[in-house]
């Protein structure tokens, strides 16, 4: 049982295909001359020529058939069981499944002038059997070299930053750009992923130095955010003592209990506040 695949309109359908039907257009009085000995030598020669002449395409593939070099009506065939005529007719076997490679490490001069090597990942697949076989010599060798240069085509016209930091933007306007140039191979681009930049070392040492630089002036301003509230804080605990002067003999036993607890070699000789301040007003006075 076969299944046909309609075909996609071509942008340029070669000589003797019809875009529109994917059939041949005549194949004149020797052809019809040598169909029928085909059918004639395939009669004669049964049972052998069923080995040769039926062939099988898995759930995920279709046959393309061309007859005396012109494509058969109704595109692709299976999945499934077809026949072919002996020494008239070939078919080519096309993958349907999602394919993916690697695009290989593209240097690419960015629009700020900063050389850097970035390479990608794209997935696709073909979605119409016949298209891919009878517009383009090989798709999957012209989808690869195409996403090299849409690669550094687009990354070229970005900034170092807006490659480092829209990747995902990056990689679905250049999907979308593959899928239109495409279309016309028979070819479906469904994502492209922008795996790795790598940035010369020089630049990466710049810009570790500008990045530490930003950390230690950020460091250097939130210690002086602390300095500048533990000074409002101070402030405003002084006026609190300044307010019961045995706040202060407090806060004096409560500082000498908590320099006892660490157990160290430490002496201390606690003085009276008051007897301090004996002394110091008979200096004043």
């Amino acid at each position: 049982m076969t299944f046909p695949e309609q075909a996609v309109p071509s942008e340029k359908p070669t000589t003797g295909f019809t875009a529109e039907t994917g059939e041949s257009t005549g194949l004149g009085f020797c052809g019809w001359i040598l169909t029928a000995l085909s059918f004639v030598l395939f009669l004669a020669t049964l049972p052998l020529s069923l080995f040769i002449c039926i062939k099988v395409v898995q759930e995920y593939e279709r046959a393309v058939i061309f007859r005396l070099g012109r494509l058969l009506h109704g595109g692709s065939k299976g999945p499934g069981i077809f026949f072919i005529l002996p020494c008239i007719e070939n078919y080519t076997k096309v993958d349907l499944r999602t394919l993916t490679f690697d695009v290989p490490p593209q240097e690419v001069l960015t629009k700020d002038s900063v050389t850097v090597s970035v390479d990608a990942v794209v997935y696709y697949r073909v979605h119409n059997a016949t298209v891919s076989v009878a517009n383009v010599e090989n798709a999957h060798h012209s989808t690869r070299l195409l996403a090299q240069t849409t690669l550094r085509n687009m990354l070229g016209t970005h900034d170092l930053h807006q490659i480092l930091a829209d990747r995902e933007h990056i990689s679905n306007s250049m999907q979308s750009v593959l899928d239109e140039c495409t279309d016309a191979w028979g070819i479906k681009v469904e994502r492209v992923e922008i795996k790795d930049v790598r940035l010369p070392v020089q630049l990466q040492r710049a810009m570790a130095a500008e990045a530490e630089a930003a950390r230690e002036a950020r460091a250097k301003v939130i210690a002086a955010e602390g300095e500048q509230k533990a000074s409002r804080a101070l402030k405003e605990a002084a006026d609190v003592i300044s307010q019961s002067p045995a706040a202060l003999q407090l806060r004096y036993l409560q500082t000498l209990n908590t320099i006892s607890a660490e157990k160290n070699s430490t002496i201390l000789f606690p003085l009276p506040i008051d007897f301090l301040s004996e002394f110091l007003s008979r200096k004043n006075n």
